[in-house]
């Protein structure tokens, strides 16, 4: 599998597990995309020192685009692939939906 296909498949596990697992519908609320923006920016600001000085790099036959390191285009965004935003999106959903999850069984659990 390509490093896109995973990203996009996290992403759709993610979604999933937040909408029809866990029933937590974390990505249906407000706080959960203020959040995200926040955490998006120094992903980007991270991924793009990393990918921009070369310190990380990728296969160009498991990504989208080429193995040139642009800031903007090539499927690239601030030096980084776009499927580095999936696959942290993905990553970043998840902890999120169990931390909920978690949570509110605990919540329940005292309450008994």
């Amino acid at each position: 599998m390509t490093y896109t296909s995973l990203a996009v498949l996290g992403v759709l596990v993610a979604v999933v597990v937040d909408r029809w697992v866990a029933r937590t519908r974390v990505t249906s609320t407000r706080d959960w995309w203020s959040a995200y923006a926040i955490i998006v920016f120094f992903q980007l600001l991270t991924n793009g020192w990393l990918t921009g000085r070369r310190i990380v790099q990728y296969d160009p036959a498991t990504i989208l685009g080429n193995d040139r390191v642009v800031a903007v285009g090539e499927w690239r965004l601030l030096y980084a692939p776009v499927e580095d935003l999936l696959f942290g999106f993905g990553l970043v959903l998840l902890s999120c939906v169990a931390w909920t999850w978690l949570g509110r069984n605990r919540a329940r659990g005292d309450a008994a």
